[in-house]
């Protein structure tokens, strides 16, 4: 009798075991299948966004086509907005593939500039302007390298058609798959494309152009490179000798805004300061004290004067606050360069001030080595008063005067600039001092904590 109950327990686990295993081998098989089917999902979604690339790009071709021949600005307007729009779909599609390479980088490089470049001579169009010779030439340009965009961008179709490439290999892998997979063809296209890209990659022009994508002049930037050693030198006599307890090194950032030397502090008074020195030059980058402010002694207007002094004596000349923002007693000021009575808006520095006894406790200078150079304010072809009547009548007009803005495209306009209110609110107006277009308009609005525009 015992020997049977032993019996039917060993059938009984021997079953349960049984029943464990095939749960784990169901278990396998579904989340098997599910992965197969979320790669499937993921391939399908990465052709899908290949395959509306190549529409958009196609579009692209054909609107830049249309572009050379269209001969009123009305019809050009609506052809370079479309070709705009194309553009800017198929850079959304593009930024979908899962592989960073050297030539779809390119691609995205090529559809920004495009997208720009039509943007900015369709306003040209709505402002009833027709297109000069070099405007078409340079649409003549891109339209050759869209052309051969379109047939490499084919030639790669042909490979995901007969399997060649696997997107979700290549989101694995990255470039050296794609070189490895890509067939021959298609990477000789992308070779000539990377050749002719060069040609027109700096393409210059009045309006907007994606710099931005490219490694810009430092126009401020002046002066021989230095080794660490020299920036240390510098670090300690813009700190003053006397006040630095500690200086330690912390490397360069080479891929920085500005290539730059960092370094951090420690005061006599044991407070602790960052600051960064350019390689190139020896440019003051970036410095920031974490001192603490506990009281507000001196005025907005003494905390003006004594920011624009502290400049003043670091090389910084011809200087003026524009707006301010204050925290913790402390108050950020941004600074303007002034050149013949204009202001520049471009070249722009921001200097912290605490408030209790006037000590400068951060400066940072990007704005100003990044464009301070010598301008052409000669360019003015209306008067002030043919600027006014651009403005809104009910505009109540309480300061004027000339001033260079920067645009998103990192180009410059040089603009009258008018202050007033309308109804309660004050604006800023900016009218091209050249054609008397309202280039922009900005909302200042006054806080407990400072001036800011909107």
């Amino acid at each position: 009798m015992r020997g049977w109950i032993d019996r039917l327990k060993k059938v009984h686990m021997l079953s349960i075991i049984t029943t464990f295993l095939v749960i784990i081998v169901c278990l396998i098989a579904v989340l098997i299948n599910r992965q197969k089917e979320a790669k499937q999902a993921s391939e399908n979604s990465y052709n899908m966004a290949f395959y509306e690339l190549v529409d958009y790009v196609q579009n692209v071709e054909v609107y830049l086509a249309k572009s050379l021949i269209s001969s009123t600005p009305e019809h050009g307007a609506e052809t370079l907005t479309n070709l705009w729009r194309e553009a800017n779909l198929a850079q959304a599609y593009l930024a979908q593939l899962p592989i960073e390479s050297q030539e779809l980088e390119n691609t995205e490089r090529f559809l920004n500039q495009v997208s720009d470049y039509s943007y900015s001579l369709s306003r040209k169009n709505i402002y009833d302007e027709s297109l000069t010779d070099d405007d078409l030439k340079n649409l003549k340009d891109l339209h050759s390298y869209s052309v051969e965009l379109e047939n490499v961008l084919n030639q790669l179709s042909d490979d995901l058609n007969t399997g060649r490439i696997k997107w979700n290999e290549l989101s694995n892998k990255g470039q050296v798959a794609f070189a490895q997979q890509v067939s021959t063809s298609a990477l000789d296209g992308f070779s000539s494309l990377e050749e002719n890209f060069h040609e027109y990659s700096g393409l210059i022009y009045d309006g907007a152009f994606s710099e931005h994508l490219t490694n810009s002049e430092k126009k401020g930037l002046t002066g021989e490179d230095i080794d660490e050693e020299t920036a240390k030198q510098k670090v300690m006599e813009f700190i003053g000798k006397d006040k630095v307890k500690e200086i330690q090194n912390l490397g360069f950032s080479e891929n920085a805004t500005v290539p730059e030397y960092n370094f951090s502090i420690k005061t006599a008074e044991e407070n602790n300061i960052s600051i960064s020195i350019s390689k190139k030059g020896g440019h003051i980058v970036y410095m920031n004290s974490n001192r603490d402010v506990n009281t507000e002694v001196i005025s907005q207007e003494e905390a003006n004067q004594k920011g624009k002094e502290f400049l003043s004596n670091h090389g910084f000349k011809n200087m003026k606050e524009t707006y301010y923002l204050k925290r913790d007693g402390v108050v950020t000021i941004n600074y303007a360069y002034i050149e013949n009575d204009v202001v520049v808006y471009s070249d722009l520095i921001k200097v912290k001030v605490a408030l209790d006894n006037g000590e400068v406790l951060g400066i940072e200078t990007t704005g100003y080595l990044n464009n301070h150079t010598k301008r052409d304010v000669s360019k003015i072809k209306i008067s002030k008063e043919q600027a006014k009547k651009t403005l809104n009548k009910d505009l109540q007009i309480s300061s004027e005067g000339l001033a260079i803005i920067p645009t998103e495209y990192q180009t410059e306009i040089l603009c009258y600039e008018f202050k007033g209110k309308v109804d309660d609110r004050d604006f800023l107006v900016y009218i091209n001092a050249e054609n008397g277009r309202e280039e922009d308009v900005l909302i200042i609005t006054d806080t407990p904590n400072g001036t800011l525009t909107m």
